[in-house]
């Protein structure tokens, strides 16, 4: 991804986690859901939608539309947007007036949210470029039309905009619900799509069963720590980090992996509820794992420049994997959006963790629309309107609840925090308390206190999966320092040896050591031979 233009204010003043959970919540007769009706299988996901989230019939719309992911912008505007248009102005979803500027635009719309179903068109391609067209240096959108089917369609009802590169989302950074927002002409559009229409049917499926008592479980953050070298990366880490210390302040154990490799093949990411990382290609990591799968409801983001240039091969790129391993919910990019134009990671995990939507959370976060990004999964997911521990409690979620309970409580008193934790690791024989634990003391430099708690983890998993990333958490603690190279390699080699080559997590360790210790390349061919 083109390293950052410029730089925008991180962090919300007087942001409060759980701080939304009382405005007003979008309702289900304020979501338009957009199905292709050339195909009988996008008709069927579009109709167990509005069924399971009581979307009135009306708010139904087929449009026939090409059985393409990609679309010229011709055929985006004969076939798609025109049509919808029509369908909007026959329901009477909306009016349409003269703002002062005498540009026409919805001045009312009982339509706030629309979502397109697998089937829909998800990319507009660029127009042909004359013969003679030389790019801008000074101004890289200038002649760039290509963008996300979505994210054109935030501004339906607008009239007269340019094709060529963004616009301003004046969604962004807002803080209430977009029913009070007072912004009629703006609507958030999410996508319900994936590899194949079982996954898409089962995120439905998994959004309603979490919101009855909450997305509990660990966080993973992986930040690509290039910032630092000058490579342009500081804005997306600073990302990553608010959202890992955002977690911190909620009680949510994460692991924080600040090494420039992305995590290695196979790493133990268990119980994983949250993760944000970057920058590989495609797919890597835990998702090579064909036994990783993320808990019910989970939310996923990799960043990008086209982590959703398709969505129909679950190995490709990072999207569609991320859902075909589990996740509810995504974030992408068809095409460059350039660093400071794509989702703000930090601003949309603050918004998700208050208790807004996901297509609320992901719009506040966005600085622009008909540009390149999408938001994939139930649009009306509250992944997190129960961090109060209100809702069902299943037995799987009581340790992760006991971590919320306990930074509610105690938060203010890291002294008796502490030592509630230390009693209800013991009591419960919790390794996922004791592995929180550890992981605060990680994250306040205090390793020796860590090693002790990942230890007593280690002790109370019966997973060796689970045991084997209490090691890596120790390890990793040896390769951050300076001089930790041979131990940090001494380490790895002696916990290949204790878990064998046979669980496919212990595949891990010998990630790290080719890249500490790499080795040697093959002999030249003698001189006669063929290569």
């Amino acid at each position: 991804m083109v390293a950052a233009m410029r730089r925008t204010v991180l962090g919300l003043i007087g942001w409060c986690l759980a701080g939304f959970a009382g405005a007003a919540p979008l309702q289900p007769a304020e979501v338009a859901v957009v199905y292709n009706s050339a195909s009988d299988e996008s008709a069927k996901l579009a109709k167990l939608y509005c069924e399971l989230r009581k979307v009135p019939e009306a708010n139904l719309i087929g449009l026939k539309l090409p059985l393409t992911q990609d679309i010229t912008r011709e055929v985006f505007e004969n076939e798609l947007r025109k049509p919808l248009r029509a369908a909007f102005d026959e329901r009477s979803f909306w009016r349409i007036g003269q703002d002062a500027n005498g540009m026409m635009l919805p001045v009312s719309n009982r339509i706030r949210v629309v979502l397109t179903v697998r089937g829909v068109p998800l990319r507009i391609s660029a127009k042909q470029k004359p013969a003679d067209f030389k790019p801008d240096p000074k101004n890289p959108f200038a002649g760039r039309d290509e963008a996300s089917v979505d994210s054109e369609l935030s501004l339906l009802g607008v009239e007269g905009l340019p094709a060529d590169g963004a616009l301003d989302n004046k969604y962004f950074k807002r803080d209430v619900s977009i029913s009070e927002a007072d912004l009629p002409f703006v609507m958030l559009v999410a996508r319900l799509d994936a590899a194949s229409s079982a996954t898409c049917e089962r995120m439905l499926r998994d959004t309603v069963e979490t919101e009855k008592g909450g997305l509990w479980g660990m966080g993973y953050v992986d930040l690509s720590n290039k910032g630092r070298e000058g490579e342009g990366y500081k804005m997306g880490d600073d990302w990553l980090e608010s959202a890992a210390a955002t977690n911190r302040k909620a009680g949510i154990p994460t692991v924080v992996d600040r090494f420039n490799d992305t995590f290695p093949k196979n790493y133990p990411m268990g119980a994983a509820a949250l993760y944000y990382g970057w920058y590989d290609w495609h797919a890597s990591g835990p998702l090579l794992n064909p036994a990783f799968k993320f808990r019910r409801g989970a939310v996923a983001v990799h960043i990008h420049s086209f982590s959703a240039q398709q969505l129909s091969n679950p190995t490709q790129n990072w999207c569609a994997p991320l859902l075909e391993k589990g996740a509810a919910a995504t974030l992408g990019n068809v095409f460059e959006p350039y660093l400071h134009l794509t989702h703000h990671l930090d601003l949309f995990h603050e918004r998700l963790l208050s208790g807004m939507t996901l297509v609320e959370a992901a719009w506040a976060a966005m600085p622009v629309t008909s540009w390149q990004g999408v938001v994939l999964g139930d649009p009306l997911y509250r992944p997190f309107s129960h961090l109060d521990g209100s809702g069902s409690r299943p037995a799987a979620d009581s340790e992760f609840i006991a971590l919320r309970m306990a930074q509610l409580k105690w938060g203010d008193d890291p002294a008796e925090h502490r030592k509630q934790l230390i009693g209800a690791a013991e009591r419960m024989k919790s390794g996922a308390i004791a592995e929180a634990l550890g992981l605060f003391m990680m994250g306040e430099g205090k390793t020796t206190e860590a090693k002790v708690f990942f230890n007593t983890a280690k002790e109370h998993y019966a997973s060796r999966s689970d045991k084997i990333r209490q090691d890596f958490h120790q390890i990793g603690m040896l390769r951050a320092q300076s001089d930790g190279k041979a131990a940090t390699i001494r380490a790895l080699r002696e916990a290949r040896i204790r878990y064998g080559s046979k669980l496919p997590e212990s595949e891990a360790f010998a990630a790290w050591l080719d890249i500490l210790d790499p080795p040697p390349p093959p002999p030249a061919p003698a001189p006669g031979k063929k290569k």
